[in-house]
């Protein structure tokens, strides 16, 4: 919830401006219903109130922002835009006025996208990266790849985060050289390949099955050696998704606070807010991205992936600024207090909040 009437029993969602007093239990093959918190299993509120580590040196108490940065010629958005490396300087220092954190990639993942040589992905980002640093960018930078060679240039240029669309599926070998670099990772749901992924967006139950596809990349990474807090969750929007999968994952996204992760979500000027809110072109999908990023943030997402970062960045403080608003009267809690989101986690193989 983020009412600011909030009862004394309610419990804080993840050290963050969420609460809760309630959870529901998602059961395959049963009809979804609701319990008092106080009626869930212990290992499962810990998982759902512990507080985030930080992430590169954020604080994830509150809702930030990564920009994204595509350095491609055919990324589904902005394909082309910023290929060339002095317009990606200036993008990238343009989004680090609102942004928290950048998301540089150099391989297109969009739908029939073709793989990219590793040669050509480290030659669009590292020395964007570098640049970024040599100009005294010090917000962190994540770098989108699925590779472990472009992953080590990019960290060896300046980045700090590791963002794979794969979740540690693509190349076997980059799990390993994120538990040695001892950098996060967010492992995001798909299936397939960009040239292969819609052929396989078939699912018996798509929350629980995304859940615990989810599940296996975060045992992935665990498994090589990655700390479980250093790991963020991604259901990934989009990705052997159609628009129906899409909606039913972000109505009820707080499901994924019950791996005890951050949670990242991705959906800005995706497919689905052009064919339900109307806008054909990708780059007229800014207020229904922005729709969906607050819907995101009400339930407790930690961060969201976007290409708008001006725009998300007023609506969410004009959010924030609603939600605290009338918190002072509430003797249980301070004014400044964030308290926020319903949300749902499953209760061993199924379930939530």
């Amino acid at each position: 919830m983020t009412d600011p009437a909030r009862p004394a029993q309610a419990l804080a969602l993840a050290g963050g401006w969420c609460w809760f007093d309630r959870i529901e239990v998602l059961e395959r093959g049963m009809p979804a219903r609701i319990i008092p918190a106080s009626d869930a299993p212990a290992d499962v509120i810990a998982r759902l109130i512990a507080p985030r580590a930080m992430l590169a040196g954020l604080a994830l108490d509150r809702p930030r922002i990564m920009g994204i940065l595509n350095v491609t010629p055919d990324s589904f958005s902005d394909g082309g835009r910023f290929l060339d490396p002095a317009r990606a300087l200036d993008q990238g220092r343009k989004m680090a006025e609102d942004a928290d954190l950048l998301d540089i990639g150099g391989e297109s993942t969009r739908p029939g996208a073709p793989a990219v040589s590793v040669q050509q992905e480290i030659a669009r980002t590292a020395p964007v990266i570098a640049a970024l640093r040599e100009a005294g960018l010090a917000l962190p930078i994540s770098i989108d790849t699925r590779k472990a060679d472009v992953a080590e240039a990019a960290m060896a240029a300046g980045a700090q985060v590791v963002n794979d669309v794969s979740g540690l599926v693509y190349d076997p070998a980059l799990a390993g050289l994120v538990a040695r670099h001892d950098v996060p990772v967010c492992v995001m749901h798909a299936r397939g390949t960009p040239e292969t992924m819609q052929a396989e967006a078939d699912y018996d139950d798509v929350l629980l099955d995304v859940y615990d596809g989810l599940a296996d990349c975060v045992a992935r990474a665990v498994a090589a050696g990655i700390a479980r807090d250093r790991i963020l969750v991604d259901p990934g929007i989009g990705f052997a998704k159609t628009g129906v999968h899409n909606l039913a994952l972000i109505a009820r996204l707080s499901l994924f606070h019950g791996m005890g992760c951050p949670i990242l979500l991705g959906a800005s000027r995706k497919r689905f807010i052009g064919t339900y809110g109307g806008a054909e072109a990708p780059d007229q999908r800014m207020p229904g991205s922005v729709a969906v990023a607050l819907a995101g943030v009400a339930q407790g997402a930690q961060v969201v992936r976007v290409h708008d970062v001006a725009e998300t960045r007023q609506a969410l403080r004009v959010w924030l600024s609603l939600r605290t608003a009338g918190a002072d009267r509430m003797p249980s809690q301070k004014p400044d207090e964030f308290s926020q989101g319903e949300t749902k986690s499953p209760l061993g193989s199924a379930g939530g909040l």
